[in-house]
């Protein structure tokens, strides 16, 4: 088995080569609001199934009046706590070479995709997103761990991506694979 080479010295020639690191633009800041909004949607099930109980059922009060606390409580850390967080933890990134993206809040990942390997762009609104003038990215390669995912950009700044790297990738005419 052949060893591993040293990393390129920082000013050496060999230096551009591509690293995984840390992508330098965040998401837009209304991304928050919308992942706040979202978890809130999910929350509704749970809140209102025991709410509901409360008002038709005859059983002792006092436990599921703990229970719906405790919920809420929960929703309320969940909903304020995780869209800060993945604001804090989503970017991205193109250079001239790669796309850099970092996604997750308990479960992070940081991904590097070749300019050269990339075989589609594409650009999605789901009905919220709309509302939030957001857009999600989706960068897809050859790469067995699947594509790239920007969530929430701005829809111009999403709209300015996928021109860039479509134009970029268009003038690369290497095969993608």
């Amino acid at each position: 088995m052949a060893p591993i080479p040293a990393p390129p010295a920082p000013d050496s020639p060999d230096s551009t080569a591509l690293r995984l690191r840390a992508p330098a633009n965040r998401v837009s800041r209304r991304a928050i609001r919308y992942w706040a909004t979202r978890a809130a949607a999910g929350w509704l099930v749970p809140v209102g199934s025991q709410v509901l109980s409360i008002a038709i059922s005859q059983a002792a009060l006092g436990p599921r009046l703990i229970a719906v606390i405790a919920t809420a409580v929960l929703a309320g850390a969940h909903c304020t706590v995780m869209p800060q967080w993945r604001y804090r933890v989503h970017r991205w990134e193109t250079t001239p070479t790669a796309v850099y993206t970092q996604s997750g809040w308990f479960d992070q990942e940081r991904r590097i995709a070749p300019i050269s390997r990339i075989q589609t762009v594409d650009s999605e609104r789901g009905p919220f997103e709309q509302v939030f003038g957001l857009a999600n990215v989706t960068v897809t390669t050859a790469s067995a761990a699947g594509p790239l995912t920007v969530k929430g950009l701005d829809r111009d700044v999403a709209a300015a991506l996928v021109d860039d790297l479509t134009r970029v990738t268009e003038a690369d005419r290497s095969d993608a694979t």
